[in-house]
């Protein structure tokens, strides 16, 4: 018998979906949504630490030198300190709803649907324009490795953007495609790879610091504060670049063993680990070297090293570190991105390409593709600074949208289960949202009106696009 046609129901207001229904959608409890279960605690604190350690403490460290001289140390402890109040709060989330959506389903559980696709937008920045950006660093690096292996680099004009003196960066282009193809072969051997990439990197900073202190004088650290309390929230802004990506974690929701347990776990552990090697070689640059020495140059590592060894033999080690370090972020980040894109596209808010997965390698093969084809174009013509601080003030946004959630989804769901809980709450989220806002406004008003524009067009495009077309209010009026 033919069924009634029903008329269509209102959604809701804020179009706010339940965990219950993110978590069941995304079958995150058993197998999720065609993706397989394969990493273990180990390999997702890999994972995290691939997706942090980069280009932020490889080439971004000599522009936050500069910024706050000496002083750069507290920058980097002020950044640390946002990240550990929202890490805080991913962890608590990241346990009780363990999806692939991150931030975005986090958002959508709590703030609603307009909200959720605002931050999934903002994590076009994160996850996209930061690829690009980290892309760049990593052509850097590669220059610096060739000329201390063979004494010759590539021409400016094939790797640098525009903006930098060049025509196209072909390295940051090849490095993105080599890492979509890792990608689609499957998470298994991607995981491996980033591990073994992680475990690399931490050594060659650690071998950077055992050179560096070697030659650590404390007078290159007076006078400490040489551009104030400004000067420390300036670097502070550009040193948060170099956090971005610990709540890719979250990204893994669905492919971690255990992720009730093991998400907030590694959360937790990675900020710890970054945090301490991130002050260590800031303290060792500056000692080594000096502020003045080290601030806005390229490849400052390798520099201080070929400047203590008076060779360069070590800076070319710790160019190759680089290489592999920056390679593996950029890895890292593009699974995060890929993630983020399938769960709204479940949702229905952008095009159902994103969702689909290869039954054979259980990735979402067009999905890689079309987000590398995509942000190699920025890879490839854009700045290294063009990108940096609009990336971190969209990070920013969504960081403090988390914290909100975490208090909106205590409120709304007393009840779910959650594996860890914010200490001090609501203190932590509050301090969270506080501190994010505070390093958002010292990326200067430019960026603030970039960001605003961007924002903008996110909502036009939900506007026109995301609402009509949202799964959670299905055409015959019932929950999607």
């Amino acid at each position: 018998m033919r069924r009634p046609h029903l008329a269509p129901r209102p959604a809701p207001a804020l179009r706010i979906k339940p965990p219950r229904q993110l978590i069941a959608e995304s079958g995150a409890d058993l197998e999720g949504h065609g993706l397989r279960r394969t990493m273990g605690l180990f390999q997702l604190v890999c994972f995290g630490v691939g997706a942090i350690v980069g280009t932020g403490i490889f080439v971004g460290l000599s522009d936050s030198v500069a910024k706050a001289g000496p002083a750069v140390v507290l920058s980097f402890v002020l950044a640390a300190v946002t990240c550990v109040f929202t890490a805080f709060s991913f962890a608590e989330l990241g346990g009780a709803i363990p999806v692939s959506g991150s931030s975005y389903s986090f958002a959508y559980a709590t703030l609603g649907e307009r909200t959720a696709f605002l931050v999934g937008w903002c994590l076009l920045l994160e996850y996209g324009v930061s690829v690009s950006a980290v892309a760049v660093g990593w052509s850097q690096y590669l220059n610096e490795l060739l000329n201390s292996l063979v004494g010759w680099q590539l021409p400016a004009a094939l790797s640098a953007g525009p903006g930098d003196g060049g025509v196209i960066n072909l390295p940051a282009v090849v490095v993105i495609l080599l890492a979509a193809t890792l990608l689609v072969r499957g998470v298994r051997e991607s995981a491996r790879a980033t591990a073994a990439m992680a475990v690399l990197k931490i050594g060659i900073l650690l071998l950077f610091l055992a050179i560096a202190f070697t030659a650590f004088r404390a007078g290159n650290l007076s006078p400490f504060a040489t551009h104030g309390p400004g000067g420390v929230t300036a670097g502070a802004s550009l040193a948060f670049f170099s956090y971005i990506g610990f709540d890719a974690i979250t990204t893994a929701g669905e492919e971690v063993k255990n992720p009730r347990k093991n998400v907030p776990i590694a959360i937790m552990i990675c900020i710890g680990l970054v945090t301490l090697l991130y002050c260590a070689v800031a303290v060792a640059a500056i000692g080594g070297l000096g502020a003045d020495a080290v601030g806005d140059k390229p490849a400052a590592l390798s520099l201080i090293v070929n400047h203590v060894t008076h060779s360069t033999f070590g800076g070319g080690v710790i160019a190759f570190g680089a290489v592999v370090a920056i390679a593996s972020v950029v890895l890292a980040v593009m699974y995060g991105q890929t993630r983020i894109l399938m769960s709204m596209s479940r949702d229905g808010l952008v095009p159902r390409v994103f969702e689909r997965v290869s039954a054979k390698t259980a990735t979402p093969v067009a999905n890689t593709w079309i987000v590398a084809l995509v942000f190699a174009v920025p890879a490839a013509f854009a700045s290294l600074d063009a990108v940096v601080n609009l990336t971190t003030i969209g990070t920013l946004a969504v960081m403090a949208v988390v914290n909100i959630a975490v208090i909106a989804l205590r409120r709304s769901e007393p009840d779910l289960k959650r594996s860890f809980r914010v200490p001090l709450y609501p203190v932590s989220p509050i301090l969270g949202v506080g501190f994010c806002l505070y390093l958002m406004y010292g990326t200067g008003w430019a960026t603030w009106l970039q960001f605003a524009v961007f924002v903008l067009a996110g909502a036009l495009v939900y506007a026109f696009y995301g609402r009509s077309r949202s799964r959670l209010v299905s055409t015959d009026g019932s929950a999607a």
